[in-house]
């Protein structure tokens, strides 16, 4: 799998704080995203509490999709 430079670490031991930071690693790559209209975002859960979100090819432009390792 390709992946652009675009990417977010997203550490949390906390449900509220997880959700909140999920949501802002979305909004930053939907605004990168933007500018060149060919990537979508790929949100990775590692293991509890310990997510990636980032840009990839191989995520259509205009959708999030979700991967769980």
């Amino acid at each position: 799998m390709t992946m652009a430079s675009e990417c977010i670490e997203i550490r949390v031991d906390s449900r509220r704080l997880l959700d909140d930071r999920i949501n802002d690693a979305v909004l930053g790559l939907q605004r990168v995203a933007m500018l060149t209209g060919t990537h979508g975002i790929l949100l990775t859960r590692h293991q509890p509490g310990r997510y990636t979100a980032a840009l990839s090819d191989q995520v259509p432009f205009g959708m999030t999709r979700e991967l769980v390792h």
